[in-house]
């Protein structure tokens, strides 16, 4: 899968580790920044992985990260075709696929640990959208928010 990855300074470490994590479960890793550890801007780098997700289309997704993840899921959420989930567990992770068809997964570095970032991007990645019912509330706010 086209995986597009971002963060800001507070998720840096934890963006690093989580991308070679996806890259050895095989997964084609777009890395959006930051390129270092140093003082930045999320609301920058959920931008542009939120552009690149909505440009890929359905076979993408997105992982941002910041330090509690509200930041970054705020911002990805302005955007038409995004469905940014911030997701604090497995249980999280299952319901935003299976049930809202999240196509950005948002994580808290200072709040998550990185072996339950791992837990809860693998079910994330796993859980397939179950349509039906679910897929007509999705489309009642899919194309809402900025162009």
């Amino acid at each position: 899968m086209k995986i597009f990855i971002g963060s800001d300074h507070a998720a840096f470490e934890e963006k690093q580790t989580l991308k070679e994590f996806l890259v050895e479960a095989g997964h084609e890793v777009h890395d959006c920044g930051p390129d270092t550890g140093e003082r930045c801007n999320y609301p920058d780098y959920a931008t542009k992985v939120s552009l690149a997700v909505r440009e890929a289309g359905d076979q993408a997704k997105g992982f941002l990260l910041c330090g509690s993840g509200i930041g970054v899921s705020m911002v990805a959420n302005r955007y038409a075709g995004i469905r940014a989930a911030l997701c604090r567990s497995k249980e999280d992770a299952l319901l935003s696929r299976g049930h809202n068809n999240a196509n950005i997964l948002c994580v808290g570095a200072r709040i998550t640990s990185m072996e339950t970032i791992k837990e809860i991007a693998s079910s994330w990645l796993e859980t397939k959208f179950e349509e039906g019912r679910h897929a007509e509330r999705v489309a009642l706010f899919n194309n809402l928010g900025e162009k």
